[in-house]
């Protein structure tokens, strides 16, 4: 049971680590932080045996049913390519299923995205992103989403999380409430997304509205919404966004997490301590903080600092801590996923490369593996 502001505050961190091994540094801090999960990219990853290694290593100085994540939607943003290939894109799935009439594709796709991070030891990927592909947002979403329209965004949604579901892998709506009209990137800039109220409640928002029960993450992103009630404050700050909106009238009741705290949506409008303090009496459950141990040091302190400062806030965090806490352990009753051998996991490799090749040959567009990726956060 979580007691101490300290212990409430390290646990509501997903955090990120340098290479492919602890380093002693990471050990201490990762000691004094005991956050509640970890993040792991391409640069950590080299093959299963390796990056279960290292997760079964951070794990130990994680809090107990912490998260292991790692972003792999498919397309651009999939961070096993170097060593199991290129994965098709939520919009290749979801077009060629829209050309044969089902969804059994997108299922696969959610099933196979869910076998591939398992065979690596994680239990969580940040997908799928349920963002309208709108025309303002085209350039900087690419192909992440599935598509334009919401019915669109549920029909391939739901096949996918059912999909992960099967392989028990926990999965992570985003980009709440939509990237969709959004003009700029959220990792260098503050979007400030026109659409108003009625728009975003009654498209951007469905996908939310209708699934919501089926994700058991959802991620809040850095925009501002300057024609509603949230005003110009991005959403990971917003009380109105997180709480009035996706806790009450959504009625959302599973984890709440932030888009990286180190991305420039959130710093250039204000510092990391401030914006993780604002998270979190906003209503938010878990924190991203993807890259810099400085950033995490300091957010970790400044939640500290302000449960202590304030007796209001120290109680606002113990319990926060203590609900999310609950949510995890319900949520990975499992352990650690199974490890394949080596004669299963070149099956994985082969039948996602079928899977490729059958999305390509219904009119999706080919597939590179070679393809460059969004910046690496979420």
């Amino acid at each position: 049971m979580i007691s101490t502001v300290r212990e409430a505050a390290g646990s509501l961190l997903v955090v990120g680590l340098a290479e492919k091994e602890l380093s002693g540094l990471e050990r201490a801090w990762l000691k004094l932080v005991r956050p509640g999960g970890v993040i792991l990219f391409r640069r950590n990853i080299v093959d299963p045996r390796q990056t279960r290694l290292l997760l079964d290593d951070v794990t130990n100085l994680c809090a107990p049913h912490s998260l292991r994540s790692v972003d792999v939607e498919g397309g651009t943003v999939n961070r096993l390519r170097d060593t199991l290939g290129a994965i098709p894109s939520a919009q290749a799935v979801a077009t060629a299923d829209r050309r044969s009439g089902k969804t059994t594709r997108a299922r696969e796709h959610g099933e196979l995205i869910g076998k591939a991070i398992k065979s690596f030891g994680f239990n969580t990927t940040l997908a799928p992103v349920v963002d309208l592909a709108l025309p303002e947002s085209a350039t900087v979403m690419g192909s992440r989403t599935a598509g334009a329209t919401a019915p669109e965004v549920v029909d391939y949604t739901r096949a996918f999380l059912t999909g992960l579901a099967a392989q028990n892998v926990a999965g992570c709506g985003k980009h709440f409430p939509g990237l969709g009209g959004g003009l700029t990137d959220s990792h260098f800039e503050t979007p400030q997304i026109t659409r108003n109220w009625q728009d975003l409640w009654d498209q951007d928002l469905v996908p939310y509205r209708t699934l919501g029960n089926l994700m058991p993450m959802i991620m809040i992103n850095h925009a501002a919404y300057p024609q509603t009630p949230g005003r110009d404050k991005p959403a990971s700050a917003s009380d109105f966004w997180i709480t009035k909106v996706l806790r009450e009238r959504v009625g959302y009741r599973g984890i709440i997490l932030s888009d990286d705290l180190e991305m420039g949506g959130i710093l250039k409008v204000m510092p990391v301590e401030k914006a993780a303090v604002a998270a979190v009496r906003a209503g938010t459950d878990m924190m991203l903080i993807c890259h810099n141990p400085e950033l995490i040091l300091r957010t970790y302190e400044a939640l500290i600092a302000e449960g202590e400062r304030s007796s209001a806030f120290g109680k606002l965090l113990i319990a926060r801590a203590r609900e999310v806490a609950r949510k995890r352990a319900r949520l990975y009753t499992i352990g650690t996923p199974r490890r394949l051998t080596a004669k299963q996991f070149e099956a994985l490799r082969g039948r996602i490369d079928r899977f490729r090749q059958s999305i390509e040959a219904i009119g999706g567009d080919p597939i590179d593996p070679r393809a460059a990726a969004p910046a690496e956060t979420s």
